[in-house]
């Protein structure tokens, strides 16, 4: 048989790539001829041409999102989404060639025919793992509803994916993903439901359900209004808004700084050399914005653009008061509560209202928090500061081993979610502080769950489906890069081994981390940090950390997990799996 295999996926090319190598492959066993089409827009010479299509006995389109397929009308074609491929490879082709029937269609099957139309914009703080694979996540539950689903991600390298303002007029709903503050001003006038990137990915088909039906609930939003919605999140959303966009000046400074160390540690010192341009740059500069960043985006998240102004120099005032990082955080609550409460109940004629995001509200606002900083609660919050970085440059050998057993456990305990993200900011506030050993020690536990995932797929072989042992190759990868969210699949499918194990080996990699006295400048990045001269100070012990945390929870979890192949042996389909 000759099979025309069209793969695709929304946000990148994981899913599309994954899909068609293992369909390749389970068809090749089978003796079918196979030509592949992996959806790529940027790439139109990758389309099967029209000798390729005419040969073809079967296509078989493997895709969580509608495709123009009028190309094939009147060949024998059959649809389905990635997970029912992923799961049994020659099973689902043989499912495939019974139940194709013949394309009639010219345009994409009932995608304008469906009553419930849904945009979304997902967003994390680092913006890597959990915007995307969030969006996949409801892109595929929308396909298994019936449901239109736009997505735009806000990720590190920006908004992919737009939502066109045709695209917004004509939703039901909007949903908003996010674990960090997302502007909704084009919104204004829609019903909007708003959830955690960990609900979305985790519970995809009842996130949108739950938009539908609570989002016709909430009044209508006005952009206005904006300043209230953030509030039933609390103050961890709008701390993790702030570490959101203070990271990018983290990465640059502290990269800059090791780079400087590349011509000695003192090097800096001599005047009009490069190493002391280095550190004017990034230590000078970078880590000097650090803690007005902080600030101005907490109030930012709080406030919208008001509070941006008076954020900020509320910041700047705690970093030169030595209120570091804790004082920036107060000095952004402090900013951006002061603006809303400005912005809400000052009321002026129409004519002067204008005056209050550009005249007033910074001025006000600015005067408040530099007053209540510089007269309240710098030095106070100064003092807890310096005592925090004292003990911590002086902390002895068992004190550094529970904080680091401490913060690798909660670096693995779920995985990019609320106790993971509160280790992390933990850890990158120090940095300002220069209390390198945290940020060493979080970054490492970060990286055991996804590559122990995968030496577990290694070490017991047999007690993984395929798709699971390709899954854990996509873990290890992630691991090295320090995207924890790559040991979800595993967790998803078995929490209650998956975790513990990730724990042991994430608790062991952080105080192994702190025994050696390991210290990390750079907040991001995984091994390849390690390639900057002087970014770690003990790589090889460093090293040694990482490996023996993961192969711990390798092991561990290659120990505990059942063995699901057993007694599949003779089932069609499976023993070549």
């Amino acid at each position: 048989m000759n099979l025309a295999l069209i793969t695709a996926c929304p946000n990148g090319q994981v899913t599309s790539l994954l899909s068609a190598r293992l369909l390749r492959a389970a068809a090749e066993r089978l003796g079918w001829s196979v030509c592949v089409e992996s959806n790529e827009p940027q790439r139109p010479e990758a389309r099967l041409s029209a000798e390729q299509i005419a040969a073809a006995d079967l296509v078989l389109v493997v895709s969580s999102q509608p495709l123009e397929l009028s190309r094939f009308a009147g060949k024998l074609l059959f649809q389905a989404r990635p997970a029912e491929a992923l799961a049994e490879p020659a099973a689902f082709l043989q499912r495939a060639a019974a139940e194709a029937q013949p394309w009639q269609g010219t345009a994409e099957p009932q995608a304008e025919a469906r009553a419930v139309r849904v945009v979304a914009v997902t967003a994390c703080p680092t913006g890597v793992a959990h915007t995307f694979m969030a969006a996949e996540a409801l892109q595929q539950a929308a396909e298994r509803l019936g449901w239109q689903l736009r997505v735009e991600t806000q990720g590190s390298v920006g908004a992919r994916n737009p939502l066109s303002a045709e695209d917004i007029a004509a939703a039901d709903v909007v949903l908003l993903a996010a674990d960090i503050e997302v502007n909704a001003e084009r919104f204004a006038g829609k019903r909007i439901f708003r959830c955690g990137t960990g609900m979305a990915l985790k519970q995809p088909e009842a996130t949108l359900k739950k938009a539908l039906q609570e989002g016709s609930a909430q009044s209508t939003v006005a952009a206005a209004s904006k300043p209230a919605k953030g509030e039933a999140h609390g103050l961890y959303k709008h701390l993790l808004t702030g570490v959101s966009f203070m990271l990018p000046m983290v990465v640059a400074g502290g990269l800059l700084i090791a780079l400087s160390f590349v011509f000695g540690i003192e090097a800096f010192k001599q005047p009009g050399t490069l190493a002391a341009a280095l550190m004017q740059i990034g230590g000078e500069s970078a880590f000097k914005l650090m803690v007005p960043m902080l600030a101005g985006y907490i109030a930012w998240s709080i406030a919208d653009r008001p509070g941006l102004a008076p954020g900020m120099i509320g910041g700047l005032l705690a970093s030169s008061l030595g209120a570091g990082f804790l004082g920036g955080i107060v000095a952004g609550l402090l900013a951006g509560y002061s603006a809303r409460a400005v912005s809400q109940w000052l009321k002026l004629p129409q004519s002067l209202e204008a005056l209050k995001p550009i005249l007033l509200i910074p001025l006000m606002c600015s005067l408040f928090t530099g007053l209540v900083m510089i007269y309240v609660v710098g030095k106070p919050v100064a003092g807890l500061m310096g005592a925090l970085t004292d003990f911590l440059a002086g902390m002895g050998t068992a004190n550094a081993i529970l904080l680091g057993l401490l913060l690798g456990g909660m670096m693995c305990v779920d995985l990019g979610g609320p106790i993971n993200k509160a280790a992390y900011a933990f850890s990158v506030g120090l940095l300002a502080s220069q209390s390198y050993a945290p940020m060493a020690a979080t970054m490492a536990a970060g990286m055991v769950p996804p590559i122990g995932m995968g030496l577990a797929t290694l070490l017991a072989r047999r007690k993984f489906a395929r798709s699971e042992r390709e899954a854990g190759k996509a873990a290890l990868v992630l691991g090295l890069c320090f995207i924890s969210e790559g040991a979800i699949p595993f967790a998803a499918r078995d929490p209650l081994r998956v975790l513990p194990a990730s724990v042991v080996g994430g608790a062991l990699t952080g105080a192994l981390s702190m025994y050696f006295g390991c210290k990390l400048l750079a907040p991001h990045g995984g091994l390849f940090v390690l390639l900057i001269p002087n970014a770690m100070n003990h790589a090889l012990m460093y090293l040694l950390a990482i490996v023996a945390g993961s192969v711990v929870t390798g092991v561990i979890y290659a120990v505990l997990k059942r063995d699901e192949v057993q007694g599949m042996v003779g089932v069609p389909g499976r023993a070549a799996e």
